[in-house]
């Protein structure tokens, strides 16, 4: 006879929503302590949920489509064998549920296991009609208090930090990310005022620090050639040490993009740039000590303007 509870929860992607769903999977855990709690996920997070400790197991999902049956198949005889009394679906898809469907198809008869999520039929929706136009951290917060779970936490990334001996690090550094999706240049802050930026950090004594990710080194390099104070980390960077720079700096000033989140979580004081391609209250970092910055058109948003904002930030 089965005695402790099963749990799945389902979270694939992609990597700043995964970020932020730390803080709920932290919460799933600390409300079901004793259960034996499997996370159904892509393979680029297989390492971050890991090391989290959260989870008694990881699934991978190959995402079939929906021809496949094959594969669609297994992948419901696998979650029906899972035996799984709750599903926390943190996805909140068209994929993740066809799965909740998938899964009744297993239970025909039966009495199928409880789900969190927006799925047809499930137990425990999330009955917002305005969940579409909450932040993600508002909206999981607010599934999961449907479901039961009265208090999410934030997400805490401190499991990852390690040691930046490795950098040329001074003691007083501001990130700065540049970069963003290449195929939505409009969310980007010129780099030539990037550059501007570094000139007054110099100045008041801060070591400017670029991240960003290989494809983006036509951008840092724009803003790293302007100095040589300047630190380039682009493309050397890992999750683990992205948090750890975000731990140790005076602050981080950067576009809508994945390190910013990672940074503002980390508990560096943010500042992020947003243009109207993006809307703050849908998706601005969440963090201790965080802020932002709206303009229509980046282009015309000034340094100065920029400057001042961190400065009453890190006050």
């Amino acid at each position: 006879m089965k005695t402790t509870e099963r749990i799945l929860v389902i979270k694939l992607s992609a990597f700043g929503d995964f970020i932020l769903a730390m803080g709920p999977f932290a919460a799933i855990r600390e409300h079901h302590p004793k259960a034996h709690i499997t996370l159904l996920t892509t393979k680029s997070f297989r390492g971050i949920a890991e090391k989290s400790g959260l989870f008694d197991d990881i699934w991978l999902d190959t995402k079939p489509r929906i021809w496949q049956l094959s594969k669609l198949c297994k992948l419901r005889n696998r979650l029906y064998r899972g035996k799984f009394d709750r599903v926390y679906d943190l996805q909140t898809s068209d994929r993740s549920s066809l799965y909740f469907q998938l899964l009744r198809l297993g239970f025909l008869g039966k009495k199928v296991p409880e789900w969190s999520g927006i799925a047809r039929g499930c137990s425990h929706p999330h009955a917002n009609p305005s969940r579409d136009h909450m932040h993600t951290v508002d909206r999981q917060q607010e599934q999961l208090a449907m479901a039961g779970i009265k208090k999410t936490p934030l997400a805490d990334l401190s499991f990852l930090k390690q040691s930046l001996k490795g950098f040329d690090l001074k003691k007083s550094y501001v990130l700065l990310v540049p970069g963003g999706a290449a195929h939505r240049p409009e969310k980007r802050w010129p780099a030539e005022s990037y550059g501007q930026l570094c000139d007054w950090l110099i100045k008041k004594g801060y070591q400017p620090v670029v991240v960003g990710t290989p494809t983006e080194q036509k951008v840092t390099q724009a803003i790293v050639n302007q100095d040589n104070r300047i630190l380039d980390l682009t493309g050397k960077t890992s999750l683990e040490d992205l948090v750890s720079l975000g731990a140790g700096s005076s602050g981080t000033i950067g576009n809508d993009s994945g390190p910013t989140h990672v940074f503002a979580l980390s508990g560096s004081p943010t500042v992020t740039l947003f243009s109207r391609a993006s809307d703050p209250k849908l998706c601005a970092p969440h963090g201790p000590k965080t802020t932002y910055i709206r303009e229509d058109f980046l282009k015309n948003l000034s340094t100065e303007k920029v400057s001042k904002t961190f400065q009453e930030l890190i006050k």
